[in-house]
């Protein structure tokens, strides 16, 4: 099954880049693209795709976050990965707190989008692994300063080997570095988030680091 997507970026020859990267690839279909927050949450509950590319800064009026903010409750079904050149925490901790699943930078290479996207749709929450370790610092920070004896701490309904793959998680590693760590495949890794995600009742690596550290 193709994974539908959607694009949204004021940016012409960005948003066109993008477009050809989808066009290109085997396995995904470009679904719709779009040039600013109007057109966007007019369109994309039309276009239905399994997956929404969303840059975070539309130009004048409101953003690639406000768009998720008010898509997502409505549309929970569509996953939305922030595509933008910004690193700043507070603007992942706003996308990520709007509904986004995933945050890429645009620099990121199109074989490396490409597998963002389907790790999105296959029931991860890729990041950018500058984004990733951002975000699990900043919840160490935020953790520690709450409850620093919660840190570190295992969680009794996962197995060894469950807590074992949250704790690298937490760590910001990726899914390889996982697998290479642990010598066992990326797909048996894929498996275990896969059942910490439904044991834990929570949706994404984000969700899951903020149990682990006990918030």
């Amino acid at each position: 099954m193709n994974i539908s997507v959607c694009i949204v970026d004021d940016n012409k020859d960005i948003r066109s880049a993008l477009e050809q990267i989808v066009l290109m690839a085997e396995g995904y279909t470009l679904a719709g693209s779009y040039q600013d927050a109007e057109e966007a949450l007019q369109k994309i509950p039309l276009a239905n795709p399994n997956v929404v590319l969303m840059d975070i800064n539309l130009g004048n009026g409101e953003s690639g976050i406000d768009c998720v903010r008010q898509l997502k409750p409505l549309h929970p079904e569509i996953l939305f990965m922030m595509c933008t050149i910004y690193e700043e925490d507070e603007k992942i901790f706003e996308a990520l707190t709007a509904g986004a699943n995933g945050y890429i930078l645009k620099k990121t290479a199109p074989g490396k989008l490409l597998d963002a996207l389907r790790e999105l749709y296959e029931g991860g929450a890729p990041m950018s692994s500058q984004i990733a370790r951002k975000v699990v610092n900043a919840f160490q920070v935020r953790t520690a300063a709450a409850d620093p004896i919660a840190q570190g701490k295992s969680i009794s309904i996962l197995s060894n080997r469950e807590n074992e793959i949250l704790e690298l998680l937490a760590k910001g590693m990726l899914y390889k570095e996982i697998a290479a760590r642990l010598f066992i495949s990326q797909e048996t890794v894929r498996k275990h988030v896969y059942h910490i995600y439904e044991k834990l009742h929570v949706n994404n690596r984000v969700e899951a680091i903020n149990k682990f550290y006990g918030r």
